[in-house]
């Protein structure tokens, strides 16, 4: 009996994180909404505000957003299932469209779905053995297209999509460190993905 108590606990413990991580997918997407038509270093008039993510190079703010959600999405996936992680992306498709600003409804709700589903057709297969290159093939895959997919949906051109790139990797590159430690602490504790 002692030995099945650390396991519900592990596995109680898991679940609230998948749920935390699910909270927190979900606010990104107001959250990159906000910040595209808010808050940056400049804001043209009929665009996105944008904000420097290299020298010389300019992304629409909500990347930041962005890049963090496909990070999330991953770790709802490993905690909850797949299910969930697909309950998420449709949710997320959804909302985005919802929140989005008239002007960006199709852009941003099309980008998410076509993003999120491609991150977890590359997330899937490698999760279970290799977490951290799963976080960050499935990143760049998901982030790739939703930079092309929103930019030219959005504004007809893909002018900003190296900005684009480069800021939401920033995002998953920094969000890799915790990712490690995430992994190592689940092999250590004996926590299995969901």
């Amino acid at each position: 009996m002692t030995n099945l108590a650390p396991n519900i606990e592990s596995t109680n413990s898991s679940r609230l994180e998948g749920f935390i991580y699910l909270g927190a997918f979900a606010l990104t997407i107001p959250a990159a909404n906000w910040l595209i038509g808010n808050a940056g270093t400049v804001c043209q008039d009929k665009g996105p505000c944008l904000i420097p993510v290299a020298p010389g190079l300019m992304a629409p703010s909500g990347v930041l957003m962005i890049g963090l959600a496909l990070v999330l999405r991953d770790l709802v996936q490993r905690r909850l299932g797949a299910l969930f992680a697909i309950a998420a992306i449709l949710a997320g498709a959804f909302l985005s469209a919802f929140l989005a600003p008239p002007s960006l409804v199709l852009a941003s709700s099309a980008a998410f779905l076509l993003s999120e589903l491609a991150d977890f057709a590359v997330y899937t297969p490698l999760q279970r053995r290799r977490l951290v290159m799963a976080v960050f093939a499935s990143g760049i895959v998901g982030l790739t297209i939703d930079s092309a997919v929103f930019l030219y949906l959005a504004f007809g051109n893909l002018d900003f999509i190296a900005g684009q790139i480069v800021g939401k990797s920033w995002m998953i590159i920094l969000a890799l460190p915790v990712i490690m430690w995430i992994r190592q602490r689940d092999q250590r504790l004996g926590i299995q993905p969901a």
